[in-house]
């Protein structure tokens, strides 16, 4: 299932979504660090399958953050959601293969209106991430039906880009 936001532009710039506009207006606008935008990065080149090529697999993050020195410190891509219905396999896929060619894993988040969510997908175990307990659109809790437990999500929650991902992941 894809979903597409409109396209915007702000100072000659376009973004994917609204959304992805706003996440940037906000901690990444007016941040200390450089950041790139929609930068490209090759994860398998093209090969030979039988006297043909097969084409390579390329991905672009929706902003990467850089420190001083030039290294990589996040990977962000913005998203509407963080549950599997809004992340797709191939993206996931993507993910992984970033995570492994550069060793740092993928940050997907979800702007709010004074925070944003992150997870880290691929992972074996959610552990790394805080857990919070999952509301429905009517703010009711979400409760198992099997145990009668409440239901739980497990992502991060943040205010600024000044945390360490290498903290989170143990490395």
């Amino acid at each position: 299932m894809k979903h597409f936001g409109k396209k915007v532009e702000y100072k000659g710039v376009k973004y994917d979504s609204q959304k992805e506009l706003d996440f940037f207006k906000k901690y990444l606008e007016h941040c200390k660090y450089r950041v790139e935008i929609h930068q490209r990065f090759q994860l398998l080149g093209k090969f030979p399958v039988c006297g043909y090529n097969m084409s390579g697999i390329a991905y672009t993050p929706d902003f990467v953050v850089y420190d001083q020195e030039g290294r990589m410190l996040h990977v962000y891509d913005v998203k509407t959601g963080l549950t599997s219905w809004l992340i797709d396999p191939a993206a996931k896929i993507r993910f992984k293969l970033f995570a492994w060619k550069h060793n740092l894993p993928v940050e997907v988040v979800v702007p709010r209106a004074h925070d944003f969510k992150m997870k880290m997908p691929g992972f074996t175990t959610n552990t790394m991430h805080d857990k919070h307990v999952h509301y429905d659109r009517h703010g009711n809790m979400k409760i198992n039906k099997r145990n009668g437990q409440p239901v739980y999500d497990r992502y991060n929650v943040y205010r600024d880009i000044n945390y360490s991902i290498h903290e989170i992941v143990g490395w």
